[in-house]
Parts: C-alpha cells; structure tokens; sequence
C-alpha cells in the first residue's frame, strides 16, 4: 500500500488515481498530523510526501516530519515531492534518509519507475535469497567475464545479484584499474535489459562545449560542423542502460544539464525543440572521492544523490591477493590463444611472487606485467625471475624517459601528449592536469597534431 501525504487536494487525487490504475493500494492524508496518526498504527509499502505543508517555501515541516517517521517506519522508503527550484530541500531530505525525490511537474513513468525500484529492492532486502559463495552465484547468474572468487569480490558481486533486475541508479567505486566497467556490464547482463544496448561514455574524455552533441545528438546544421544528423548516447541507450564513466570528471555546466536529463529522462535534440523521451538505466562510475568533492562544491549534491542511490564499492587487487594466480592465469591463456602460443603455466613461487607485488595500477597493471613477461621470456612456464625482471623494468621505465637525439620540439610535444594519454586511458581531463595545461589548451594540441 502506498500512503500519499500532500496538503494539496489536487495531488492527493491526481496520484491516487496514478496508481490504483497502476494496480497499487493507495490511501491520502492531507497533514503532518494526519500522517503520523496513520503510521502510529498502520505501516505502508511506500510513502509519497510532499516537502511543504505551509505558505513558507522552506520546507522545514516536511523534513521534521520526514524524521518522525522514520521512527514509526524506518525500513519503508519515501519518496519526496519538490519544485525543481527546491531541490537542495531534497538533498537535505535524503540526507536524512528518504530513498529518491522528484520534481513537480512529475512525469508519470518516471515516478512509477521510482516506487516499482523502491518496492523491489525493499522485498529483495527482506526476502535474501541471492547465493553467497561465487559457485552459487555462478550457477544463477552471469558473472563470466569477471575473474576471481576472494571474499571480498564475492561480496561485490552478491549485491550486484540483489541490484541487477531493478531500475535503482548505481555509482561503482574504486581505485582506477580495479574493472568497474566489468562491474557495469555485468549488472546490465543480468538485468531485464539484457538485450537492449549497454552504452559507454567515458566523460573524462568529453569537452564541455561537446557535451550535447555527444550525450543528445544533433540535427543537421545545428552548428558549422553539424554536416549530418548525429544521435546522442541517451537516445542509443534506450530501453538499455548508460555507464557514465570517470563522472567525477564533468565540469559543473554539464553536471547541471546531466542532472535534468537523469531527473526526467526528456532531453532535446541540438537544432530541435522538440522533447524526446528515453527509458534508460544508469550506471556510473568513477575513482575520485565525489563526497569530498561535493564538501568542495566541485561536484553537485542534488546529482550526487541522483546517481548515487546504490554505491558498489571494488576492492584494490591488494585487498583480493587471492585471486591474482587465477588473474595471472587468466592473461596467460588469452596470450597464448591470442598469439598462437603453447599453454602457459607459472612456478608457485612466481605466483607467490606475483600476490606480493603491490600493484598500485590494479588489475590493468597485472595484466600488463604477464603480457610482456610472457612475449619477452619467450617460455612455456613462468619463473620467478621472470617475473621479477618485468617488474624491475616497468618501474626503471616509469621513472625515466629517454629523449631521441635529434627531436624536434614540435614532436617531442606531440610524443608526451600520446604517452600521457596511453598512461591515462584516454582520460583527457588527467592528461590535461599531468601535462599541466587547461583542457582546452590540450585540445588545440591535439588537433594541431592530428593525435
């Protein structure tokens, strides 16, 4: 049963009727009062409520009466109803614990949305029947693609089992190099998304004044360059979910206008007023802390608590030493199908050898290491030596770069802009700090260069 509390006569009826046609249980009370009177004796599914009871705007009874019911009813979630231009009200609301907040005017589907994903993570809360050790998981979910049954990424992969098959936003956390767009991908494989399009947007690497075109498309003609008619990464996601990775990246512009689209799902075509509407899941990622970025006011809070209603933290490769023999091994049998190479095995002590090391750059940087070990030994069983020679070779390298004689400027700028950017992954706004330039600057590099 869903309990709707605005003191507004018009919302009570114009949402009770929203959802007994959406097959839902819905009762009304018009008060503080009135609510807390209900929840004395009475505990629904969900609850709807308004944050103003009052011709004040501030909203100070709403958020009072969100924390006196929290003590009636603390497992039931609530969903908060605001005006846009109080959406700050909403974040203090979920601060204290509500489980999402819309804007008034509401968009129907979305707020379906939202009460269905309240509802169904609430009953897989109660009801826990996902499988706790990675053969179980493995019987009833597709996990394939991502290697290693340690404790701690079978905790991470447990909640992705419990999350995957609603609509609730996800953040994956973690340290970069650590497989969060693995992550991503399996909650979308598992998820009744499955067979609609998993989209990937690397944000880092997205300009400000690109923004738009990249996420919402353009029409023909729509700026100089505008030659074709171009679809925006919302519209190819829909009815599919959207990895927003290195989120932490986008500046503030673009947070705001990502912040509207992820509100209502409606964006608009550059060149076309006309709104369009998507059905999308999102799934962000990133490995900057974005709460301290918000205490810097360098990340939005309303967009923070948009994206943020289920975090996945990843552990590091050094807090999950266990799986690194089968990582290693993994990298050695798609070496040796890769390269045409016979199979592939280590000593015990390379591989004790290998969960000592203490891999800063996570799984990319194991991963490199047995590539280059394997095609440069040139053997069929790895040794420790082996390994330990890569090893003291990589780090000899990152410490030293040794300029060609004869380079001109020119192209000795040129060569640091690849290297930074083949060290960041094509993260521009990490190479534009590395290299200590503004993005832009780097921008005009790159197009000088033609990288």
């Amino acid at each position: 049963m869903i309990l709707i509390i605005d003191d507004d006569a018009a919302v009570r009826s114009s949402l009770s009727l929203l959802f007994k046609r959406a097959g839902y249980e819905a009762e009304t009370v018009s008060s503080p009062e009135a609510a807390l009177d209900f929840v004395r004796h009475t505990q629904p599914d969900i609850m709807l409520m308004d944050m103003n009871f009052s011709l004040t705007t501030k909203g100070e009874e709403g958020l009072e009466l969100l924390q006196k019911i929290r003590v009636f009813c603390p497992d039931v979630p609530v969903i908060l109803i605001t005006a846009w231009g109080s959406i700050s009200l909403a974040v203090r609301g979920m601060q204290t614990g509500a489980f999402d907040f819309i804007t008034k005017p509401w968009d129907n589907h979305q707020l379906l949305k939202s009460v269905e994903t309240a509802l169904n993570l609430r009953t897989r809360k109660a009801v826990s029947d996902i499988p706790q050790t990675r053969q179980e998981l493995d019987a009833k979910y597709d996990f394939s693609a991502i290697i290693g049954k340690s404790e701690a990424l079978t905790n991470v992969l447990a909640t992705v089992a419990r999350i995957a098959d609603t609509n609730a936003s996800v953040l994956i956390t973690g340290e970069s190099g650590t497989g969060k767009e693995l992550i991503a991908e399996a909650i979308h494989k598992n998820s009744s998304r499955r067979n609609n399009r998993f989209v990937k947007v690397n944000l880092g690497g997205v300009s400000q004044s690109l923004f738009e075109s990249e996420m919402f498309g353009h029409k023909k003609g729509a700026f100089t360059d505008a030659q074709s008619d171009r679809i925006g990464r919302f519209e190819l996601a829909d009815k599919g979910t959207i990895f927003l990775d290195e989120i932490g990246e986008l500046d503030q512009a673009c947070q705001v206008k990502l912040l509207r689209v992820l509100q209502d799902q409606t964006f608009e075509v550059l060149g076309d007023s006309r709104p369009r509407k998507v059905d999308i899941r999102v799934v962000s990622a990133t490995n900057a802390n974005l709460l301290e970025m918000v205490r810097e006011k360098t990340f939005r809070e309303d967009l923070f608590y948009r994206i943020n209603l289920i975090e996945v933290y990843l552990p590091a490769l050094r807090e999950r030493r266990e799986d690194i023999p089968l990582l290693a091994q993994f990298f050695a049998d798609k070496q040796s199908t890769q390269n045409r190479l016979p199979k592939i095995s280590f000593t015990p002590d390379a591989l004790e050898f290998l969960e000592n090391l203490p891999f800063p750059g996570n799984i990319r940087e194991l991963k490199n290491l047995i590539d280059r070990t394997i095609l440069i030994s040139g053997k069929k069983r790895i040794d420790v030596e082996d390994i330990r020679t890569q090893s003291l070779a990589s780090e000899t390298s990152s410490m030293q770069t040794e300029i060609p004689a004869n380079l001109k400027l020119d192209e000795l700028e040129a060569q640091t802009i690849r290297r930074a950017i083949e060290q960041h992954n094509g993260n521009l706004s990490k190479v534009a700090r590395t290299l200590g330039i503004s993005r832009a600057a780097l921008y005009r590099r790159i197009e000088k260069y033609g990288i």
